[in-house]
Parts: structure tokens; sequence; C-alpha cells
């Protein structure tokens, strides 16, 4: 497995993505370009120790990744986003 560090490069926080943790309780984050799906779920429950139950990306006119992480129920998205300090 790759480093988790490699994979996952920052969180993003918008007004947007901000709605999205509190209505369908998901985390929003720029990844490696090269990164798969499972590479990513595995990455995120390495290290935040939450249940990750879908992963969509989106490759960015900028080139870079953005990956929408849904959590499981049992773990709030603004709960992680408190832990990184993003509320």
């Amino acid at each position: 497995m790759k480093d988790p560090f490699q994979v996952i490069k920052y969180p993003l926080t918008t007004e947007k993505n901000v709605r999205l943790m509190q209505e369908e309780n998901k985390l929003v984050f720029i990844t490696d370009r090269k990164a798969k799906k499972p590479e990513i779920k595995k990455a995120i429950e390495h290290v935040f120790k939450v249940k990750v139950e879908k992963v969509n990306t989106l490759i960015l006119p900028s080139g870079k990744k953005k990956a929408y992480i849904k959590l499981s129920m049992d773990t709030p998205a603004i709960d992680v986003a408190t832990e990184l300090g993003l509320m």
C-alpha cells in the first residue's frame, strides 16, 4: 500500500463542502492524481479511523483530483472536520 499521506494531499473547505458535511455526511479532499478509489478509501480509513461507504472522484480543469468521501452514518463528517481543524 502507498503511504496514506501521499495519497491524500489536503482537505477542501468551501461553503458547498461544509453543506455536504452537514447534510450528506461527506468530506472532500484533493488527492494524488494517480490514486485509485480503493487506495483513497484505504488511506482515509487508515488515517482518520473511520468507515468509508463510497468514494467518488473527479479530475478538475487544473489537473488536480478531487475525491468526495461518503462516511458511514455512525461517524459524523463534522467530527472528522473538527479533528482536522476545519470547523
